[in-house]
């Protein structure tokens, strides 16, 4: 290209200058500015069209207006309530009160007390036969020998029968004392499998025994667990959780009977 021709070449002309314009990257150059400004007008007309589609919808598909129907109850044709009984009820029976239950006859008999001479007062001594007839009271009275005395005044439960309650004892040693389902070898068999290590004590490496007290009962329940001693980290949980999850035990026996004792196992937690 001569040096004329340049002031009004384009960079196109310049680099293919020499070279095959019919196809390839001039083409493509020549067409770039008009297909990048149609695909700017075809991008903002969908932009557009987005804006604008709830608005078309709404105008070509017009939302149906719900009409809500109106009933009319007529207070007049309602059935008449039900007629009124002026019947009144009788009223009910007085309760009936049980008789009285019949008076003992009794015997003034009172212990003799120590006072002054001119405090004392005289009084009649009943004859022994008598008091054999009679029940012994405050006050001499008449009634039938056969009743029981009124206690009413007196404290207490009356003629009810006075249960004595009583502890039952915890033996630490006994003749067959209490036993793990198999042993001992299976009791740490299943402490082992049950057992979980608790995270505080891993995280911080701690070790050691735990001394666990408890009672077994008749029935080879555990029951008054308590932590003897023990290293820390969440191992005196752990050692309580898995001791209420244990399965019953051999009940203790003493004399031949079932009897409770307490005991004391330790646990072990140690790092693998």
């Amino acid at each position: 290209m001569e040096n004329k021709n340049y002031a009004n070449a384009t960079l196109d002309d310049i680099v293919f200058e020499g070279r095959n314009r019919e196809y390839g990257a001039y083409v493509l150059r020549q067409v770039y500015n008009k297909h990048v400004t149609r695909g700017l007008f075809i991008a903002i007309a969908v932009f557009i069209l987005c804006l604008a589609a709830p608005v078309i919808s709404k105008h070509l598909f017009p939302e149906e207006e719900v009409v809500q129907e109106i009933v009319t109850v007529d207070v007049n044709t309602l059935a008449e309530p039900p007629p009124i009984d002026k019947a009144t009820p009788p009223p009910p029976p007085p309760p009936v009160e049980p008789p009285p239950p019949p008076v003992a006859k009794t015997i003034k008999f009172t212990p003799p007390v120590v006072k002054k001479d001119e405090e004392v007062r005289k009084e009649e001594v009943p004859d022994i036969d008598k008091i054999k007839e009679a029940q012994v009271d405050v006050k001499t009275q008449e009634g039938d020998p056969n009743a029981k005395p009124d206690l009413s005044g007196l404290e207490g439960n009356g003629n009810a029968v006075v249960q004595e309650v009583v502890e039952e004892e915890i033996f630490l040693a006994v003749e067959q004392p209490a036993e793990f389902p198999g042993g001992n070898a299976e009791m740490y068999k299943w402490l082992q499998k049950n057992i979980r290590y608790p995270d505080l004590a891993r995280r911080s490496g701690i070790e050691g025994r735990v001394m666990v007290q408890f009672v077994v009962d008749q029935q080879g329940q555990i029951s008054d667990i308590n932590v003897l001693r023990d290293p820390g980290g969440g191992t005196k949980e752990e050692a309580i959780r898995v001791m209420k999850a244990m399965p019953k035990w051999t009940p203790p026996k003493q004399n031949g009977r079932s009897v409770k004792q307490r005991m004391v196992i330790p646990i072990s937690f140690k790092l693998g």
